[in-house]
């Protein structure tokens, strides 16, 4: 953290973590833009980045089938296997990323004085418009309810993504994936989203009008899906200086 001195890393400090990964199907190209739009809006001098690094812990591995994606595979790794059906036991050997991430999100979820509050995995999709989310359906209605809240609050800070689009549901083909797996995993105070992006365009509230997406777009969302934190959080009286909302921000 080059830019302040964290109080959420001092010794003793609770911390607050937010854990993301992208990439883990190495043909969804929108979905390493989106994160390069978090690393960097993180990473800036800009207040509200300022504020999440002094609150949050934000642990990002933002490719998670490097082979593939150096192979040019479109949904497998090296050796031939969709990584994201492999949550639930995978092999040091044969899916050697998974091992080592879930192994390092159980290490925190077991650290008492780690609140291991998001999983966001990135995704891109092939069929569908704009950015919207997956996430997981619970018995306890209140659970539920709170999980709607960061894809809400999303909505009203990324033109892009709709909430109407946005689902919750435990298919059984989805059962290996990051989301579904951490989601039974971790206990409720955690929130475990698939985070989708079309490969194509979205369309604007209102209109019928199709957005191409561009690199710069898909980073656009990648820093709203950050500063919606500050509002998740209820940071905002935090920053300094105006939240007018800039070009290069949002």
């Amino acid at each position: 953290l080059p830019f302040s001195a964290a109080a959420n890393l001092r010794p003793g400090a609770e911390q607050k973590v937010v854990f993301i990964t992208a990439r883990v199907h190495p043909g969804e190209t929108p979905s390493s833009f989106v994160c390069q739009g978090i690393i960097d809006f993180l990473v800036s001098h800009h207040p509200i980045a300022k504020v999440l690094r002094d609150h949050l812990v934000f642990k990002i591995a933002p490719m998670l089938n490097p082979d593939g994606v150096y192979l040019g595979n479109y949904r497998c790794s090296l050796m031939g296997f969709d990584l994201n059906r492999h949550w639930a036991n995978p092999s040091p050997w044969a899916h050697p990323t998974l091992h080592g991430v879930k192994e390092l999100i159980i290490d925190m979820y077991n650290n008492p004085k780690i609140n291991l509050e998001f999983y966001i995995d990135i995704h891109a999709h092939s069929t569908m418009m704009n950015g919207f989310m997956y996430g997981n359906i619970f018995e306890d209605e209140e659970r539920f309810q709170r999980q709607a809240v960061f894809p809400k609050l999303l909505c009203q800070n990324a033109e892009d993504f709709s909430y109407s689009s946005t689902s919750f549901n435990r298919d059984a083909v989805k059962a290996g994936t990051g989301r579904r797996f951490l989601g039974g995993l971790l206990n409720d105070t955690s929130y475990c989203y698939t985070l989708e992006v079309s490969f194509y365009s979205y369309i604007l509230a209102g209109t019928a009008a199709a957005v191409p997406y561009t690199e710069e777009a898909y980073m656009k969302l990648g820093r709203n899906v950050a500063r919606t934190f500050l509002d998740y959080y209820r940071l905002n009286s935090l920053v300094e200086g105006p939240l007018a909302p800039t070009p290069k921000t949002w």
